[in-house]
């Protein structure tokens, strides 16, 4: 095979490269064209696109008016055999296939926002003749623009692109379309790589650190699909498993598995149950200790990965311009085409995680791929990534600490915030992701995690809110209390408030109650009606009113903010009067999870709620004494809370260091592991 060169057109006479680019001597490979080993349909559109470019209608974010989007495009699906390999693809005569893709495309912008690289060189192999290869690059609006092309002869070769990365200040990617002639041809591999200087010239090496809680299936065939690409492997140190469960991964049938493509870079660990940031926190501990690894990257035990994502999260902090916290992407696990998570922000003033306002949420790419979706081209920037996977060099740690010990919730997004505190960044990077249950199959906010949620939100607010008394987050938590009182969650609010009494006794319990209070708030949420859930459907009596609905009608949303109001105060008249006698002995209603707002429970008097997965469902029983009860002590503890924000700040500030340090989090692992003997 030959080699050609093309030059790109997009480049001018006056287009010089930076000084870095000249005096560099070492080239590196940032991203390899990858495929589904497994040939799985239902995630290719993540890899090769043979859809119709049709650009999603443009949104005015700063009116919020969102104008109706074109139909979805045409989908022209490939065979399955169409995969050769990893790195190969089949594509017949007469057709036109793209890697502008979320796995292939270039994600232009995020390397010239956040590293050293100022050019790539795309190489791409091809066998067959006639083949045109196109490359082309995308504005910050998703606007597609053609740079260059070549096409084949003799049978095929390899061609290089040098590629400029000067466009991209405010988004854009680079991809390229191979279309054929009358005869079938084969993409054999591709690669974007940049001149870097010597000193970024060396692959930094990772530590994997896995916190695992009775998914030994699981997380054992996560350690296979990890050490199965020997690229992959090559920057591994080791592969830790915080264990914490009782159903061992060393038990699970893929585990010889998981040690044959492992090695002795696979290391178990076990220790008490103190959650996802005490298994994460000794992940942290162990690397530094062994002080072998420049990374240490965190995956949660119930995802499946794209093995690739861990080469190129690392490349892409080796080249960062000042170390940074590198985090990926989350897919659905039973959509896996559908993007559920492209970026979390904080809302400082709320003191609540969100996604940019730019960002669409729950994006299916087999609706609408990358090259159609306007709205992805545009660089998404944020204050943390979820630890489901999230690489984090270690001169960050041995800065700012390990892990607050919150047991769950807001630990990943504390460690963003005081990250960028410190100066280190944190880059959700496009083309690293994995699979794993969405949150919105789930809702963690109304069972035992309610107390953590609470809790470990108003401690990192103290940390790092900007605003007085932390913004709006103290009076939201008191409507939210509200409004789970109306909905007869009384679990549920007796949770939170007893996470304001813990906030309000200050720091010093933190690492102690890793180990006591998940038992603790379990025991005391059976004692409520809403945390009492059956699977069976006739474990409850059958639905029956005194009274039939007003106008057959059962109640609706209220109408703007003038009917919350109205609701709201025709709910505090009802919580003064006592329940019907019929609701005590039958349920008033039965509301699927998707329509269990608060102003729709609180119209009965007891109802049967299922639960968010379908599974389960729970009797609310109103109780007027349980209300004005929980009502009263939580109005005086959010008024405490107020009052005392400013010293209550300065105190777990105060505290910070000391209780992020590996010295105390080594005593608090090795007391789990004597209370777990």
């Amino acid at each position: 095979m030959t080699l050609e060169t093309a030059t790109p057109e997009v480049a001018t006479a006056g287009d010089t490269l930076p000084a870095a680019e000249e005096t560099a001597s070492v080239r590196r490979v940032l991203q390899r064209l990858v495929l589904p080993e497994d040939r799985d349909m239902d995630v290719l559109p993540l890899y090769v696109d043979r859809e119709q470019v049709r650009l999603d209608a443009e949104r005015s974010v700063r009116k919020g008016v969102v104008v109706s989007e074109v139909a979805a495009p045409q989908v022209e699906h490939l065979e399955p055999d169409a995969i050769l390999g990893r790195h190969q693809l089949r594509v017949r005569a007469g057709k036109r296939v793209s890697f502008g893709t979320y796995f292939n495309a270039f994600p232009a912008s995020y390397w010239r926002m956040w590293t050293v690289v100022s050019s790539v060189r795309l190489d791409v192999r091809v066998a067959g003749d006639g083949v045109t290869l196109v490359v082309y690059r995308s504005t910050a609006d998703g606007r597609a623009q053609r740079v260059n092309s070549v096409i084949t002869e003799n049978g095929g070769g390899d061609f290089s692109f040098e590629l400029p990365l000067k466009p991209f200040g405010d988004g854009g990617w680079y991809w390229f379309d191979v279309l054929t002639g009358h005869d079938d041809a084969v993409v054999d591999g591709a690669s974007w790589s940049a001149l870097v200087p010597e000193d970024r010239a060396a692959q930094g090496t990772v530590t994997v650190g896995i916190t695992t809680m009775n998914r030994p299936d699981f997380c054992s065939d996560l350690l296979v699909q990890v050490g199965s690409d020997p690229t992959v492997g090559a920057l591994l140190d080791e592969v830790l498993v915080v264990e914490q469960g009782t159903q061992k991964v060393v038990d699970a049938e893929s585990f010889p598995d998981a040690q044959r493509v492992l090695g002795d870079k696979l290391r178990v660990i076990e220790q008490g149950n103190i959650g996802g940031s005490g298994g994460f926190a000794r992940a942290q501990f162990e690397a530094l200790a062994a002080g072998r690894s420049t990374y240490v990257l965190f995956l949660d035990d119930d995802i499946v990965a794209e093995p690739e994502s861990i080469l190129r999260a690392a490349t892409f902090a080796d080249l960062a311009r000042r170390p940074s916290i590198v985090g990926g992407h989350m897919f659905s696990l039973y959509a896996k085409s559908r993007l559920h998570s492209f970026g979390e922000v904080i809302n400082r003033y709320r003191f609540w995680w969100e996604s940019p306002g730019t960002v669409r949420p729950d994006w299916d790419f087999g609706e609408r791929n990358l090259r159609s979706s306007r709205w992805m081209h545009r660089r998404i920037d944020v204050d943390f990534n979820g630890w489901f996977m999230c690489l984090i060099p270690l001169d960050v740690v041995r800065d700012i600490g390990l892990s607050l010990p919150l047991f769950i919730k807001w630990d990943d997004a504390e460690y963003g915030v005081r990250a960028a505190d410190a100066g280190y960044p944190t880059v959700t990077f496009p083309g690293a992701a994995v699979w794993h249950v969405p949150w919105t199959d789930k809702n963690d906010a109304l069972d035992w995690q309610a107390y953590f949620h609470q809790r470990n939100r108003i401690i990192a607010a103290l940390l790092h809110s900007p605003y007085d008394r932390g913004g709006r987050m103290v009076k939201e938590s008191f409507y939210h209390q509200v409004k789970h009182l109306f909905a007869m969650q009384y679990s549920t609010a007796e949770l939170r408030h007893r996470a304001i009494e813990d906030v309000l006794a200050g720091p010093q319990q933190l690492h102690g109650d890793l180990l006591t209070k998940l038992p603790e708030i379990r025991a005391l949420r059976t004692g409520y009606d809403d945390s009492r859930t059956k699977t069976d459907p006739d474990a409850f009596p059958p639905v029956r009113r005194k009274k039939p609905p007003k106008r057959g009608q059962d109640p609706t949303a209220p109408r703007g903010r003038v009917g919350v109001v109205a609701t709201a105060v025709k709910s505090a008249v009802r919580q003064a009067l006592p329940p019907r006698d019929l609701s005590v002995k039958n349920p008033e209603a039965r509301l699927p999870a998707m329509d269990a707002k608060w102003w729709m429970i609180a119209q009965f008097d007891s109802v049967v709620v299922s639960t968010s997965d379908g599974t389960m469902a729970s009797w609310y029983h109103r109780h007027t004494e349980e209300f004005q009860s929980l009502l009263r002590r939580t109005t005086a503890a959010h008024e405490r809370l107020l009052r005392e924000w400013p010293r209550l700040a300065r105190r777990y500030q105060a505290a910070l260091p000391e209780i992020t340090s590996p010295e105390v989090w080594e005593r608090t692992f090795a007391a789990s592991t004597e209370d777990d003997t």
